[in-house]
C-alpha cells in the first residue's frame, strides 16, 4: 500500500512527486532547452541505472507515489528499459501509483509497447509545431514524421498521450487551432506552457521576444470555442479548461503570468544525483556522495534527502512584468530534467 507522505517541506507541503533525469543527452537540440553544440557529461559522472533504481526506491520508501522519467531524452539512454522494468515492482506492490515518461517522441516507435508492458500508462510528448520545416528549425536536429510515428505507436500500445507545447511568440501563434484540432482528432490531451527564462545563452531581449502569455492564448481560443474552467487537480502546475464543443481538456502552465508554487509537491533529481527542490531556483544539493559512499545502508541517503527537502523554497522568481527576464536560470532545461 502507498505510504503516508514523509517528506514535508518548510511550508508544510508534502513531496509525493519525483522527476528524475536519466541522461543529459538528447537527439534534438531544441532552442529553448539547450545549445546547438552541447558538451555532455562524461559517463562516469552519471548515476548508473542501478544507482538510479536505488535513488528512486529511497524516495518511494519515503512516500513518493508518482515518478516521472525525464532527460535530456530518456529513451536514448542505453539499457533504459531495464530501469523501467525494475520500477514496475513498485507499481506491483502498490507503493508507486504512477510511473510516467516525458519524451520528444523520437524513439517511441521502438519502445511504446515495452513501456506499456512495464506499467507506464501515460506519457508526455514535447511538440510545439505541426509544420515540418518549423519543427526542424526549433529542434535543430529533429524530424517531424519520426515523432508523429511515435505518437501513433504510443496510441496503438494503449498509452494515454499528452502533448506539451511551449507557446512561443512569432513561432507557433498561427498554429494554435491546428494543434488543438490535431489533439481533438486523435483524442490526445494538450497542455500549453509559457516559455521560461532558462539557459545561459538566452539574453533578456531574446526571452522577452519569445514570451507569449497564455492568458492571451486562452483569449484567442475563446474567439472560436467556449471554454469551461475545470477544478481538476493532478498535483501539477497546470490549470485546466474544457473545450465545450469538442469535450477535450486543455492545460495551461503559466509560471510567468500565474505563480503555481503554493501547491508544489515535486522535486527533481538530475542524472548526476543533484536534487533541485525548485525548477526556478539555483539551489541544489548533491546526493551522490550519500548514495555512493554508503552501499550497505540507505540511511545516509534518506537523511540527505530529508535535509534537501528542508531547504525547499516557497516558490520561483520567474517574472517578465518588469520587461526583463527576472529569475533567469543559467542552467539549461536539459540539465534539470524539465
Amino acid at each position: 500500500m502507498p505510504m503516508e507522505p514523509r517528506l514535508i517541506d518548510p511550508f508544510h507541503r508534502a513531496v509525493t512527486y519525483l522527476r528524475v533525469s536519466v541522461t543529459d543527452r538528447c537527439d534534438f537540440r531544441c532552442v529553448y532547452c539547450m545549445s546547438e553544440h552541447m558538451t555532455f557529461l562524461p559517463k562516469k559522472e552519471l548515476l548508473t541505472l542501478e544507482e538510479l533504481d536505488r535513488m528512486c526506491s529511497a524516495f518511494i520508501n519515503q512516500g513518493v507515489t508518482k515518478l516521472r522519467v525525464t532527460g535530456g531524452e530518456p529513451l536514448v539512454r542505453r539499457g533504459i528499459m531495464g530501469f523501467f522494468r525494475a520500477m514496475k515492482r513498485h507499481l506491483d506492490s502498490g507503493a508507486l501509483k504512477e510511473l510516467s515518461l516525458t519524451t520528444n517522441g523520437s524513439q517511441l516507435h521502438k519502445y511504446a509497447q515495452e513501456l506499456a508492458d512495464c506499467g507506464v500508462k501515460r506519457i508526455n510528448i514535447s511538440l510545439d509545431t505541426l509544420d515540418a520545416d518549423k519543427f526542424a528549425k526549433v529542434t535543430r536536429w529533429g524530424r517531424l514524421p519520426q515523432v508523429l510515428n511515435g505518437i501513433d505507436a504510443a496510441l496503438q500500445a494503449g498509452l494515454r498521450v499528452k502533448l506539451n507545447a511551449v507557446a512561443v511568440k512569432g513561432f507557433n501563434e498561427d498554429e494554435l487551432f491546428a494543434l488543438q484540432e490535431f489533439c481533438a482528432e486523435k483524442d490526445l490531451d494538450l497542455t500549453f506552457i509559457e516559455v521560461m527564462p532558462m539557459g545561459e545563452d538566452m539574453d533578456d531581449a531574446m526571452r522577452l521576444g519569445q514570451y507569449w502569455s497564455l492568458q492571451d492564448l486562452k483569449d484567442r481560443l475563446k474567439t472560436r470555442f467556449k471554454l469551461k474552467d475545470l477544478d481538476d487537480n493532478t498535483g501539477g502546475p497546470a490549470k485546466y479548461a474544457q473545450v465545450v464543443e469538442t469535450g477535450q481538456k486543455i492545460g495551461f502552465i503559466m509560471p510567468l503570468s500565474h505563480n503555481f508554487c503554493e501547491s508544489c509537491n515535486r522535486v527533481r533529481i538530475t542524472c548526476t544525483g543533484e536534487i533541485y527542490t525548485c525548477l526556478g531556483q539555483e539551489g541544489s544539493m548533491d546526493l551522490r556522495p550519500a548514495l555512493r559512499e554508503n552501499t550497505e545502508s540507505d540511511a545516509p541517503l534518506v537523511a540527505a534527502i530529508h535535509k534537501a527537502i528542508g531547504t525547499k523554497p516557497k516558490g520561483h522568481d520567474f517574472d517578465y512584468s518588469r520587461k526583463k527576464s527576472d529569475g533567469k536560470m543559467t542552467r539549461h532545461m536539459s540539465h534539470t530534467g524539465g
